[in-house]
């Protein structure tokens, strides 16, 4: 029993290492386990025993973990950081990670703050249109609250015929054009004048682009904007001032062409 007990002069059990770390034996255990921190030698008994050396790899250690550093990149650095420009450009590499992780976390929070605000607007729970509100926010689509006013047959649609990247790409083009409108209002093109044309050629440009030639679609789409209350704030205010105009310019354009958009809706029904 006292052969147990006896620990050479200049070395300390785990317990002790644990103790004068403010660590525990299950933490330097798992270290020995992984490679991560062996002890330097064992007592005739099988004790793990360590030394002053160890404190040090402990400290290090410790003060990598503290600074986000992985147990896979504090293994491979613990023997090769012997001079101060080698701490410096370790902890330079290890600088720009919580760097990204940080812009990472803070639009993941960004967006856990709108789709928030989007879920307590909606009638029920539906993740498929949580999803495309995820995605629509990670594309920087400045348009993602109307999302959850489309009904199931439109996502899908969506999700059939185009990707996100498109749909935000049709969504900013709409948007580009509803500002054009504006403007030629303001200057007074009348519908029938060649900008009002070229607008309504570019809206049914884009019409067809999102349904992809499918009218029937339409009918929805005019439901949908319709009823005021489906626009997203930013888009309203545009949509109501220019609306009536953009009827007008794509009546006479459609007109010309001889385009009923709505027969194939009509005969469907």
């Amino acid at each position: 029993m006292e052969k147990y007990r006896a620990v050479p002069q200049g070395y300390m059990t785990v317990g002790e290492l644990a103790k004068k770390m403010n660590t525990t034996v299950r933490t330097l255990q798992y270290y020995d386990k992984e490679g991560l921190l062996s002890p330097s030698a064992q007592s005739e008994g099988g004790r793990r025993l360590y030394t002053d050396k160890d404190i040090i790899s402990l400290h290090q250690i410790k003060s990598m973990k503290h600074l986000g550093f992985s147990l896979k990149d504090i293994k491979s650095h613990l023997k090769l950081l012997d001079t101060p420009l080698e701490v410096s450009i370790v902890l330079m590499e290890q600088a720009d990670r919580i760097r990204t992780k940080i812009v990472s976390l803070s639009e993941a929070l960004t967006t856990i703050e709108k789709l928030r605000e989007e879920t307590l607007q909606m009638k029920s729970v539906n993740w498929k249109k949580y999803a495309y509100i995820v995605t629509s926010l990670q594309m920087k689509n400045e348009f993602y609250g109307v999302i959850k006013h489309f009904d199931d047959n439109t996502l899908d649609h969506v999700r059939d015929h185009f990707g996100t990247e498109n749909g935000v790409e049709i969504t900013n083009s709409m948007n580009s054009l509803l500002r054009e409108l504006t403007e030629l209002q303001k200057d007074e093109n009348p519908p029938e004048s060649l900008k009002g044309q070229a607008i309504a050629k570019a809206w049914w440009d884009v019409v067809i682009e999102f349904t992809g030639g499918d009218m029937s679609l339409l009918p929805n789409l005019i439901k949908f904007t319709e009823n005021k209350n489906n626009l997203d704030e930013k888009w309203a205010e545009t949509w109501l001032t220019s609306e009536p105009y953009l009827q007008k310019a794509m009546e006479i354009y459609l007109a010309k062409l001889e385009i009923n958009p709505f027969d194939i809706g009509e005969d469907e029904q």
